[in-house]
């Protein structure tokens, strides 16, 4: 355990801190002066599907200059007996037996593109507070509040602040970090084994005439060039409508600090290997030896592969899948983003960023809240949606992504952000969870599944704020924001 010097005391039954009890220590016969409900909150968010649960981080602490200790209050703000937090709180990439605990707390790490979430420790689904545990119980009742605690990795580069995440609301957003010490003991997680438990964060975009789209990871820029743009069919010679492709790929390379550059080959899934493998690798090697009279600069070194329809991006079950399956993967090292000066933007609630549509006969409106560039090139986008009508209303139109996507559950994936100058879309992140059976990827926005599927479900008069993490253009200080069925509109970056 870590014994930790006293900053700030939560040691209210079923706080999620776990005092030391000892004749010495007043802490052990009587409640504490400072307690889980007098804390000072550090920043809040609520519940998209629990509007009545309040989420307050009011402890974040630095430990051994690489643990990070998440203290959050949840907070039952209404009327209803009873309110749950056990399953809202559960990280929901983990099965499910696993989610009655505070597991899905967590931090971004910007700059890393990783998702932060606690130690798991050998038999224990988290370093971190769960039901029925440290006499916590799976409820709240009203005007109650409970803090709930993790243990995860610091992010990476001692931050001063950062993004902590829940799976119930929109992240918080420059919470401090303190390094002093806090009050009480936590699990260690270098006194017993444990694992990282981490989420790969994905970020696409795709040119507007689908000649190519492209995967962030923060580390390396992945360019999945369009088979059907580059080559006629069951060819391997570029076609006139490729040179426009090639120049922006060479472009993309001349920026990076690339010294090796890995060109790969892909089919879909018809024909047979004997035919994919060989013009696939064709395919690259045409690629390859364009690429290489279009660069401005020496001492770069290709190497080339052709794997047939071995490695899908997509599904091939439906013709869009097959479709982005069929190109040539180009992957490098990505460019370092282009120095920009500060710009000013209008304001969250500027005139116009309002939507107006119907779901069962109820009038439904949008409102968006934010566009907030975060560090590494990323962007949150924050939308309330509201029933405006007299009767309840279901409204799925969030979640209505197109196959070839591919997340694991339903999520509010139907939003899309142009650069309309540079002709480019950018599409909701992606976390990659890896499986025994390779990977899966579930959206690094609002989830609308599993134990929050009445997200969807609108009182009248109701209110939820939903979100979305982007790529973010690094010169562009507009973009063009599709949601859902809403009109379109013209969004300035805060």
């Amino acid at each position: 355990m870590l014994a930790l010097s006293a900053v700030v005391t939560l040691a209210v039954v079923g706080c999620g801190v776990l005092p030391k009890k000892d004749a010495a220590s007043p802490a052990a016969s009587s409640a504490p002066a400072a307690t889980a409900s007098t804390a000072r909150s550090l920043a809040e968010t609520r519940s998209t599907m629990t509007e009545n649960l309040k989420v307050e981080v009011v402890g974040l602490n630095r430990v051994k200059g690489k643990h990070l200790i998440a203290q959050i209050r949840l907070s039952n703000t209404g009327t209803e007996k009873h309110l749950s937090w056990a399953g809202e709180m559960g990280d929901h990439t983990r099965p499910l037996g696993e989610i009655n605990w505070a597991s899905g707390i967590g931090v971004l790490d910007a700059r890393a593109r990783t998702w932060l979430l606690p130690y798991q420790p050998v038999g224990s689904p988290c370093l971190c507070s769960g039901r029925d545990r440290d006499g916590l119980g799976p409820f709240i009742d009203p005007g109650q509040s409970i803090t709930v605690y993790a243990v995860l990795p610091a992010p990476s580069g001692n931050p001063a602040t950062t993004v902590v995440v829940t799976p119930v609301g929109p992240p918080m957003l420059n919470v401090p970090i303190s390094d002093e010490a806090l009050a009480g003991d936590f699990p260690d997680p270098d006194a017993e084994p444990v694992t990282p438990v981490t989420r790969r964060l994905i970020l696409s975009s795709e040119y507007l005439d689908k000649s190519e789209e492209t995967a962030d990871d923060g580390k390396d820029l992945q360019v999945n060039l369009s088979a059907d743009v580059l080559f006629a069919v069951d060819k391997a010679t570029l076609t006139p409508k490729a040179k426009s492709v090639m120049d922006r790929t060479a472009q993309l390379i001349d920026a990076s600090p690339a010294t090796t550059v890995t060109v790969a080959g892909h089919a879909d899934s018809s024909g047979n290997n004997a035919i994919n493998d060989p013009l696939s690798l064709r395919r690259a090697q045409a690629v390859q030896h364009a690429l290489s009279a279009l660069l401005s600069r020496d001492g770069v070194r290709f190497q080339t592969e052709g794997y047939g329809s071995r490695r899908p991006l997509y599904s091939n079950d439906s013709d869009e899948g097959k479709r982005r399956n069929r190109r040539v993967t180009v992957t490098f090292p990505k460019p370092q983003p282009a120095t920009r000066e500060p710009a000013a933007t209008t304001t969250a609630g500027a005139t116009g960023l309002t939507g107006i549509t119907k779901a069962d006969g109820q009038p439904i409106a949008m409102e968006v809240t934010g566009l907030r560039r975060l560090p590494g090139g990323l962007g949150l986008l924050t939308y309330k949606i509201t029933n405006e009508g007299s009767a309840k209303s279901w409204f799925r139109d969030l979640h209505h992504a197109q196959d070839w996507e591919a997340y694991k559950y339903q999520a509010a994936t139907n939003v899309r952000m142009t650069d309309v100058a540079a002709r480019r879309q950018y599409l909701p992140g992606r976390l990659e969870v890896p499986t025994d059976d390779g990977v899966d990827f579930y959206c690094a926005c609002t989830d609308v599944s599993g134990v929050r599927i009445s997200t969807e479900k609108f009182a009248p008069g109701q209110t939820r704020e939903f979100w979305n993490l982007f790529a973010l253009p690094d010169t562009a200080d507009t973009l063009q924001v599709k949601i859902g069925p809403f009109r379109d509109l013209h969004v300035s970056i805060q």
